[in-house]
């Protein structure tokens, strides 16, 4: 009899814990947009752009979706997350834009084969969302040209922005987040084509 009821109740616990399981809630995933394809420039700067990795807090190296609670602390979103992390998701769409920029003869990651007299350094500072008066998307980043020819840097740029955030949905911090970087880094382009423009004018 006791070992019937030992059976019952053990059967229930575990119908009881798969239930669970079950109807847990999904983990939704976001990511930034990419620049579609434009019509590529025919005189392009003589120019081979090699993409470092993009450092970063080690927050920043997974795939949470962070928010800064205090001056001092940061939490992450349970049940949102990037699709990749935030520095690598930088990269993926710097190297997309100056590729799709047409400025240059080639735009390359950095790896055991890649060549290219220029290389671009950053690191990302901050990439969350911050409650103050307002919800905000908050972004903070560094870039520099490293001249490997010459041996030294030759171009920085500092980026630090908030973007308003229209709802309290995730789904619009995400939005925030996306423009704001994407506003940072056509800075970033934008004064690596002045740099070469001043440095490497482009042929007649």
């Amino acid at each position: 009899m006791h070992r019937s009821i030992r059976l019952t109740l053990t059967s229930l616990l575990a119908l009881s814990f798969l239930a669970g399981c079950g109807s847990g809630k999904p983990v939704r995933y976001y990511t930034v947009q990419l620049p579609p394809a434009p019509t590529l420039a025919t005189n392009p700067f003589p120019v081979s752009l090699v993409v470092a990795n993009i450092s970063g807090a080690e927050i920043f190296q997974d795939t949470p979706i962070a928010y800064r609670i205090g001056p001092n602390e940061i939490g992450t979103y349970r049940y949102s997350q990037w699709s990749e992390s935030p520095t690598r998701l930088l990269r993926e769409k710097l190297i997309r834009m100056l590729r799709f920029s047409g400025d240059y003869q080639s735009v390359s990651e950095l790896g055991s084969n890649s060549s290219g007299q220029y290389l671009i350094r950053g690191r990302l500072y901050d990439f969350e969302e911050v409650d103050s008066s307002s919800i905000a998307g908050f972004v903070s980043m560094e870039f520099e040209l490293y001249d490997r020819k010459a041996g030294k840097v030759v171009w920085s740029h500092y980026y630090s922005q908030s973007e308003p955030v229209q709802t309290k949905e995730v789904s619009a911090v995400v939005t925030a987040l996306d423009l704001n970087l994407d506003r940072g880094l056509k800075e970033v382009t934008a004064g690596l084509n002045q740099y070469f423009a001043t440095a490497l004018p482009r042929k007649s």
